[in-house]
């Protein structure tokens, strides 16, 4: 008998390596939208990015 929540651990869709390239591109892509310098980005991993992402006013004013 399977375990506790093993059912929906089966049915969970898996992050794929693409995918997660593709959203790191369009939050690139959007923060350069917002007058961040590519030279700038070029120095920050996604976990960065995605902090820049969460409150942009906050972090886009030190930039």
């Amino acid at each position: 008998m399977a375990g506790k929540g093993t059912l929906s651990r089966l049915n969970r869709p898996v992050k794929k390596p693409a995918e997660k390239r593709r959203r790191t591109e369009v939050q690139r892509k959007r923060l350069i939208s917002w007058g961040v310098s590519e030279e700038k980005l070029k120095g920050l991993n996604p976990k960065q990015i995605r902090l820049m992402l969460k409150e942009p006013k906050k972090k886009l004013a030190k930039a």
